[in-house]
């Protein structure tokens, strides 16, 4: 539809843009009169009827295939036939007692909470909202997946506060820490099992610490395990297969996993926490040359023993208290208790640590891009994934905790998260990628439960539109951007040869291509791959093998991260790294550090990468970091209603404005198919809308409610079949002129008019019926008191129409 308008000495006539809703014929006949007499229409397609008329456009352009039909069983039909979790946790457990490989016994305790979705309500949320409160001072950890996709991602929470154990390392040192006394109880096994890794010659040294002697007299409790790992064998000295065997940080997970290992628990029971970027450090050795802070850890997991879990799919809600016996010293009784370490905002007074706005200063970003095609240009590289960090000073009114309500509302994710690491370190964020997620299948092509894993590698950005129709225009350029979809087949295809290390012959798939995922400001394409692991592997073996993923290093991977190491500002800490749950049942569930917010001594650091190939774009490359930090930033410093539990966001309680209040129309059907979308637009502006048949009952109708006082403020002339003469639209039309109503014509409407004061109509040479065409504004329909003032400079426009006005 085209927006025009036509004038008489005794009415104004104004045509209706779908798209905008009410129009008030607010301008004087003088100034209209100028505003259309120099151009005739302030919006113009970018090919006139005429043109149209003599080219006759290739609809069938692309083909598309009508044969065929045997496509292959989709995820989701695959999740459903196998029971997959999707990442989500399974049904609630009945609770019980077992016993671990390592021969601890547990008691789980299971109590059933009431499933609400308000945290003014007791029940699930608002025992969510009470762990997020905690979280700023209390280590912990909070995951929520509340994004859904067919066969991926499923609606879940799961948290803690208060754990009794904490692994933590970095390099080649790692601590086994009791936080409390329920931890120390599970010391002495933890100990016996790093004495085993030391006969095993994979630690080199465990150090035992004890408390102060006690005033009573008895055996001092250990507090803490500190172990070393010994060097990793020269590369060459193993195969390649074997590399995620290899002594390292990952040897004391292991170890970990076995101890407390168990085939009939209830699914929870894990380590839960934060891997870093130089993990890969350990898998993939290369000359570091960015200085880093000793204090800073690459690895923190925690071992809970009270932890709620909501399954929002199903609507239900449960909370799991676990009891430990280690050598007839059971914790039963003991208090679930912690440190109370209140966030500390950042201090200009006596601050902690320098605060620089960004690490890499504006445009500094677009040269490393350029760098980057240097090396794609002479085969070094085919794609990198460089990253900057931008960074907030946090005041009193910004703890985490506000951060992640503002991130969990404005930004729905499947891997949300809320983790206190402790020494006033925290990680918040809301990852639209997982990394790896491993379970176990009872029945596959291989052997009964043999572990699925699975990933879905991200890459090829677009901005979300203003709305739906914006959102499919977009998705369509990023469908068609052959940069893009080489960004993604890139990294698939070095996710394939990731699996392949330790997955079974032929059963790397790629099961989803550039399938879209939609997130509060990004579209996303992504694929989805799946394999199962060859018996002699566990699922650590397939966390370490995608170390890290391509869709944050590049391709081919060791130069990759080596490029990212001597390219990068800072070291990325967290960022580009993992955080999940490593299942003591075997199973694995991890997203990548991205959307993240590390709060560190007060200072929130956002930090956002882009994937480069040489036919990047350098200053559109550096715009990408930023569009993909804005979001988080804006959860840092833009404030909220949702900073308050239970409340809906600003975005939410807007109300457009009501510009057709108190306003009567009267909508004139003329048998068409959209007459009702039209009505609808209209009663959106506050109007009431009464709509009546064409014909001279309709006119009789009008001229009623004049007599009764009830004159209409306008009279809309709908679409329709046919041509204006087969509703007599001209009579309408001088009803309207008789009675000084204004009137306003769409398409049919509106062609009724074009005949009614002299024009001419002509038919298109092709009909064009649900067409898109473009529509560009000129110079006087973009100045701000125009008509068209808010429209983009040029839209995308579905036509539904075979007459035309004939220009002079």
């Amino acid at each position: 539809l085209l927006v025009v308008t036509a004038l008489s000495t005794t009415t104004q006539f104004q045509t209706l843009s779908q798209c905008h809703g009410f129009v008030q014929p607010s301008l004087p006949p003088n100034r209209f009169q100028a505003f259309v007499s120099q151009r005739r229409m302030s919006s113009s397609t970018s090919e006139t009827p005429a043109a149209t008329a003599n080219k006759v456009p290739d609809f069938n352009g692309v083909e598309v295939a009508k044969t065929g039909g045997k496509g292959a069983v989709t995820a989701s039909e695959k999740a459903a036939a196998q029971d997959l979790s999707l990442g989500a946790p399974r049904a609630r457990p009945t609770g019980g007692h077992y016993l671990t490989k390592g021969g601890i016994q547990v008691t789980a305790n299971v109590e059933g909470l009431e499933f609400s979705k308000s945290p003014k309500q007791e029940g699930s949320e608002a025992v969510i909202e009470e762990l997020i409160q905690k979280l700023d001072s209390h280590k912990g950890v909070l995951f929520t997946s509340s994004y859904e996709f067919p066969g991926r991602y499923a609606r879940w929470s799961l948290g803690f506060v208060d754990p009794p154990l904490e692994v933590s390392g970095k390099a080649n040192q790692c601590t086994i820490k009791a936080l409390n006394d329920r931890g120390k109880v599970l010391l002495p096994a933890v100990e016996k099992a790093m004495q085993e890794l030391k006969q095993q010659n994979v630690l080199a040294e465990v150090t035992v610490f004890q408390d102060t002697t006690p005033g009573d007299g008895t055996v001092p409790a250990m507090v803490k395990i500190d172990v070393t790992v010994v060097p990793p064998p020269e590369v060459g000295t193993f195969s390649e297969e074997e590399r995620s065997r290899q002594p390292s940080l990952f040897s004391v997970v292991r170890s970990l996993v076995d101890l407390f290992g168990y085939k009939d628990g209830d699914g929870q029971l894990g380590l839960y926490g934060a891997f870093g970027y130089d993990l890969t450090f350990s898998f993939e050795p290369i000359d570091l040359k960015q200085e880093r802070d000793p204090n800073q850890r690459d690895l923190l997991l925690y071992l809970p023993d009270s932890v709620y879990v909501i399954d929002s799919d199903k609507r239900d809600a449960w909370h799991v208290q676990y009891d430990f016996c280690v050598n007839q010293v059971s914790t039963q009784g003991m208090p679930r208790v912690g440190s109370d370490d209140k966030f500390q905002h950042y201090d200009d007074k006596s601050p902690k640590v320098e605060y620089v706005e960004r690490d890499t200063p504006k445009g500094d970003f677009a040269l490393s891009v350029e760098k980057a095609k240097r090396e794609f240009a002479v085969g070094n590289l085919f794609e990198a994934v460089l990253s900057q960090t931008f960074r907030e000073k946090l005041s009193p009114e910004q703890p985490p905790s506000k951060i992640f309500r503002r991130l969990r509302k404005r930004n729905p994710a499947p891997y949300g998260f809320f983790i206190n690491l402790g020494d006033q370190e925290y990680l918040v964020g809301a990852s639209p990628e997982m990394f790896v997620r491993c379970e176990s299948i009872p029945e596959n092509d291989y052997r009964p439960g043999a572990l699925r894993v699975e990933t879905c590698p991200i890459s090829g950005t677009v901005a979300r539109g203003a709305d739906a129709l914006e959102d499919a225009l977009r998705i369509k350029s990023l469908m068609m951007n052959q940069k893009e979809e080489s960004e993604l087949t890139m990294c698939t295809d070095v996710d394939r040869n990731d699996k392949s290390r330790i997955c079974e012959p032929g059963s790397v798939q790629v099961i989803g291509r550039r399938q879209i995922e939609m997130y509060s400001r990004l579209i996303h394409t992504v694929d989805h791959v799946e394999g199962y692991l060859r018996e002699e592997f566990d699922a650590l073996d397939a966390f370490l093998c995608h170390t890290w993923a391509v869709t944050v290093t590049g391709a081919p991977k060791t130069w990759a991260i080596q490029f990212v190491e001597d390219m990068e500002r800072t070291p990325r800490c967290w960022y580009g790294g993992a955080v999940g749950l490593v299942g003591f049942d075997g199973s694995l569930n991890t997203g990548l550090t991205l959307r993240t917010v590390r709060v560190k001594d007060g200072i929130a650091e956002i930090r956002a990468g882009a994937t480069l190939l040489f036919d990047s774009n350098p200053p559109a490359e550096e715009l990408e970091t930023e569009l993909k930090a804005s979001a988080i930033i804006d959860a840092v410093v833009r404030k909220g209603s949702e900073d308050n539990a239970g409340v809906v966001s600003e975005e939410m309680q807007k109300v457009p404005d009501k510009v057709g209040l108190g306003k009567s129309i009267v909508l004139i059907d003329h048998e068409d198919s959209f007459v009702h979308t039209l009505g609808n637009y209209l009663r959106q502006t506050g109007a009431v809308v009464n709509t009546l048949r064409s014909g001279p009952s309709a006119l009789a109708a009008i001229e009623k409610m004049i007599q009764q006082g009830n004159k209409p403020d306008m009279v809309v002339l709908s679409p329709g079949p046919g041509n204006p003469t087969d509703f007599e639209l001209s009579k309408s039309i001088d009803f309207l002129v008789e009675h000084k109503i204004p009137g306003f014509g769409v398409c049919l409407g509106l062609q009724g008019m074009v005949e009614h004061f002299g024009g001419k109509l002509g038919v298109l040479g092709y009909p064009m019926h649900g067409k898109p065409s473009e529509v560009a504004l000129t110079r006087d329909g973009l100045a701000e008191d125009s008509i068209f003032s808010g429209l983009p400079e040029t839209f995308e426009v579905a036509r539904y129409h075979s007459l035309h006005g004939i220009r002079e």
